[in-house]
């Protein structure tokens, strides 16, 4: 049995290493940043929410190009980024990506590492200051802040745990290079449920959803929302040679709660039971969770704000879908790029009598309609037409080189956007409870119970019949319910088909190893650090 409570021994690690470095935005003398209760809040706290979300490529967990959703959205079966003649090429870097042809040089892992310490470090440096203030002035809300700002780069190590399997823990903006030593993928595991698991009594019970003091904040549903998608994959993340094909059981793998001691599957559930009871439920109108006016969802648990006046924001994914008369239409430009895959097109049941209804919801295909009217091509004669059924990886050359593909819909377009639509209104939905409930039906059934009664809160939803929840179900609904919500390469990994050879995507030889499941160390980082090893398999 493994246990995930010991407590840990952190790295108090000093260094000048790039991706180490701490570059504060703002210009003010530490003494005036960090010298009242206020200034620390705003300083050292709410500051640190303002990297969640981002503009530039690499940056933020969702919103951006070549960043953390790309690498777990383009390199799976719902989402393709077709070159379209002398469009979409790159040198070769969307072909690289779907066909897991990736190495420790590919362009934009690094950016992306860099982002991820980046936010690390940065909550290193405000716990720091908080502490450092608390040792003078004994303020109790100063417990809670660095609760906070412990669960914010708990986050952040599960993303780079869940990516790159072993990196270094640090835990100070004091380290070494020669301190600086990759810990276990699983050792990091154990760190990022203890950090959350102590923060958890310490941090507010609100919405983070909903505007006001909270909106957009670390709270306990978040935490809970973590700690439940943490177990779910312990199988995944307890193992430490992703390439031997053995994991083990989550059933063997023990959780304490309040003393209470349970398997995986168990604390999932307590995880996604503790969310349901602060009231959170299903929408009746599965758009309303991305429309502009998300911020009253009952069902989103943890988003990135988005105001084209009042953050930096961006959400790029419908300007970069859509074709360039369809964003002419709407008033801005477009990129006609990214495209679902024949795969994710036909689970929907696309062009059959037993299509799922979120399917038009989550795209466009056929003749492009937009508020009852119909979009022409640039001629203003042909109507726009998309074909899902015609899409694949190079597309130079065919009749379909700038049509073929169904486009992103899932996010309402909003008339009052700026930047092209991608600086927009609607809040970037990160979390929610439709996964809350298929995360709680595969644990149960995985544990030997029966999932069909949360399974089935979320087919409801949308109109559609009951069935068994068995895990072939549950992986088939989350592949459709949460398309393009930047889950699907964890949820393949978890079930073991990351590897498998799909539509258009041939199996690599040597990937059918798994080492592929977590990315390489990038290659830069290895030379700055020569006791380093490299992921195996590259």
């Amino acid at each position: 049995m493994k246990h995930y409570i010991l407590p840990l021994l952190f790295l108090t690690l000093v260094s000048c290493d790039s991706f180490l470095e701490e570059d504060p935005k703002s210009a003010l003398p530490t003494e005036q940043a960090y010298d009242s209760v206020n200034d620390l809040f705003n300083n050292a706290v709410l500051d640190i929410y303002n990297y969640i979300g981002g503009k530039g490529d690499s940056q933020g967990l969702q919103g951006t190009g070549r960043g953390v959703f790309d690498f777990n959205s383009l390199t799976t079966d719902e989402a393709i980024m077709p070159t379209r003649g002398g469009d979409w090429y790159d040198s070769g870097f969307w072909q690289t990506l779907f066909h897991h042809s990736w190495n420790a040089g590919t362009p934009s892992q690094k950016d992306m590492w860099e982002y991820l310490f980046k936010v690390v470090m940065k909550c290193n440096q405000s716990i720091e200051h908080i502490k450092a203030f608390q040792a003078i002035h004994q303020e109790r809300v100063l417990t809670n802040y660095i609760a906070e700002l412990r669960a914010v780069r708990a986050m952040y190590y599960f993303y780079l745990m869940d990516l790159f399997g072993r990196v270094p823990l640090v835990t100070s903006t004091q380290v070494t290079t020669s301190e600086l030593t990759q810990a276990r993928r699983s050792e990091t595991y154990r760190f990022i449920i203890k950090e959350l698991q102590d923060a958890l009594p310490l941090l507010s019970s609100k919405y983070s959803n909903r505007k006001g003091s909270y909106y957009g904040r670390m709270t306990r549903p978040v935490v809970w929302f973590l700690l439940a998608k943490l177990s779910l994959n312990a199988e995944v993340y307890d193992d430490d040679d992703w390439t031997d094909d053995r994991r083990t059981p989550g059933n063997e793998i023990t959780f304490t709660y309040h003393g209470r001691k349970m398997n995986a599957w168990q604390y999932c559930q307590l995880c996604c039971d503790s969310i349901s009871s602060y009231g959170y439920q299903l929408e009746s109108n599965f758009s309303h969770n991305f429309s502009t006016t998300n911020e009253d969802s009952q069902e989103n648990i943890f988003t990135i704000p988005m105001d084209p006046t009042r953050y930096q924001n961006w959400y790029c994914y419908f300007f970069r879908s859509r074709h360039y008369s369809h964003g002419a239409y709407l008033g801005g430009g477009s990129e006609n790029g990214t495209s679902a895959t024949i795969e994710l097109v036909k689970a929907f049941g696309y062009g059959t009598r037993a299509e799922d209804p979120r399917f038009i919801k989550t795209f466009y295909a056929d003749v492009v309609i937009e508020n009852t009217n119909v979009v022409y091509e640039d001629n203003g004669k042909d109507p726009l037409k998309y074909y899902p059924l015609e899409v694949k990886l190079d597309l130079t050359g065919s009749y379909y080189e700038k049509t073929a593909g169904a486009r992103l819909r899932k996010y309402p377009n909003d008339p009052n956007a700026n930047a092209d639509g991608r600086a927009c209104h609607n809040d970037i939905v990160l979390f929610r409870y439709a996964d809350v409930l298929l995360m709680k039906a595969e644990a149960m059934t995985r544990n030997g119970k029966d999932g069909s009664a949360e399974l089935n809160k979320v087919r409801a939803r949308v109109g559609l019949s009951a069935t068994t929840a068995t895990l072939e179900n549950i992986l088939q609904e989350r592949y459709l319910e949460l398309a393009w919500e930047g889950w699907r390469r964890n949820d393949m990994i978890r079930y073991g088909i990351f590897t498998r050879s799909y539509t258009d995507r041939p199996q690599l030889p040597g990937e059918a190893d798994g080492h592929t499941t977590v990315f390489p160390i990038p290659s830069d980082l290895l030379v700055m650090h020569p006791s380093w090893t490299q992921n195996p398999g590259y």
